[in-house]
């Protein structure tokens, strides 16, 4: 138990260049406070206990305003930057050494008693606000931009932004931090071309008209 506080703990050093002592980890880090909370209800949840889960969830969300389901499952490492208004959903499954910004909801759109929840990959990660819906696939390596609302599966290293979200480029270093400013903006881009193809347009017409003038 004590190896894994230890790793948590290394996580936030490497993660967060804000994180400047462990006792300043230990109190003021509630997607630590999130996780650990997560845990004991996750122990309850599959020891036959689950109303001690759902209780136990509810306080931790309660505390730290991050809301992590008892029957999720959650790999090594995971890092939850901030975390106001996290949401995880009961079937939903994150990998290793993910990296997830505040306001993220892993969500579901089924009402059946089934996998209904993302399923998130190793090493992905997911800006703030984002929402991922369904039993999707967030592949190993993928980015998920900010505010992206994301339906379909995400292929292995790839990044995926906008609503909804669009497969912009491809991803074949890891990396742990999300730089929001220098992902690909597709809506701009888009944008861009009509603004470039009218401009092309209103260039054709004013030589036409200094023909016909002529």
């Amino acid at each position: 138990m004590f190896k894994t506080l230890r790793e948590d703990i290394r996580t936030i050093f490497s993660r967060d260049p804000a994180a400047r002592s462990t006792l300043e980890i230990l109190c003021c880090y509630p997607g630590l406070h999130a996780l650990w909370g997560y845990r004991v209800a996750h122990f309850f949840w599959t020891h036959n206990m689950r109303f001690c889960g759902r209780l136990t969830s509810q306080c931790t969300r309660f505390f730290t305003g991050i809301e992590i389901h008892p029957g999720a499952k959650i790999g090594k490492r995971l890092f939850i930057d901030h975390g106001m208004g996290v949401v995880v959903g009961e079937t939903a499954e994150i990998g290793d050494d993910v990296l997830i910004y505040q306001g993220v909801v892993l969500g579901g759109t089924s009402l059946e008693k089934h996998k209904r929840h993302p399923t998130v990959g190793n090493r992905v990660v997911i800006g703030a606000a984002a929402i991922v819906l369904g039993p999707i696939l967030i592949g190993d390596d993928a980015r998920v931009g900010a505010n992206s609302v994301v339906v379909n599966p995400v292929p292995a290293g790839k990044t995926v932004v906008g609503i909804p979200g669009k497969i912009v480029e491809d991803r074949r270093e890891t990396v742990f931090n999300l730089e929001h400013g220098t992902l690909p903006d597709p809506i701009n881009d888009a944008l861009q071309a009509i603004i470039n193809h009218q401009d092309t347009i209103e260039e054709r017409l004013k030589k036409l008209e200094t023909t016909s003038g002529k």
